[in-house]
């Protein structure tokens, strides 16, 4: 009797990945499945690369901005880093209180259990993981298997340094 039990869970698991659907997402579709796409709204943005999101479901995530990194700012025993404040208040100009589309790459979370995306702000669909590259204010962080933007981030990066944009001034 156990075995047969176990056969419907088997079949909805097999259907859910043949699907491109993960069983831990949620009822409501929000985001968890690599390469799925929620609505969210940013509750508080904690860094330059880190925000806090209410997705559409309701469930409210700590979201890693993928593809980029921004200096160090509020990181346990490491001290503020150069540009560290600036990157965080743009991201916070650019984001709170803003409605945003998450759009994953391969990996869904990384090993600190914080969503991973690409940020694309709404309804002007400003992709704030490029925009702060473009800035200065974060450097690529290609970081395998999410890699799908290393391209057109290394180059917003490379343009940003060579005229000493943002971070590339001072840092």
């Amino acid at each position: 009797m156990r075995r047969s039990s176990f056969v419907p869970w088997l079949i909805a698991g097999l259907l859910a990945v043949v699907a491109g659907r993960s069983l831990v997402s949620g009822a409501h579709g929000d985001a968890g499945a690599p390469g799925s796409v929620a609505q969210a709204k940013v509750v508080r943005v904690v860094d330059g690369d880190t925000i806090i999101a209410r997705l559409a479901g309701g469930r409210v995530e700590r979201v890693r901005l993928i593809g980029m990194d921004t200096p160090e700012s509020v990181k346990p025993g490491v001290p503020v880093q150069c540009f560290a404040l600036r990157a965080s208040a743009a991201t916070k100009h650019l984001l709170t209180g803003r409605r945003v589309k998450l759009v994953q790459d391969v990996e869904a979370r990384d090993r600190y259990g914080r969503l991973l995306a690409y940020v694309y702000r709404e309804p002007d669909g400003l992709f704030v993981n490029e925009e702060l590259v473009r800035r200065g204010l974060a450097r690529p962080y290609p970081f395998a298997p999410n890699t799908r933007f290393a391209g057109p981030i290394a180059r917003l990066a490379g343009a940003a340094r060579t005229a000493g944009r943002g971070l590339w001034s001072a840092c």
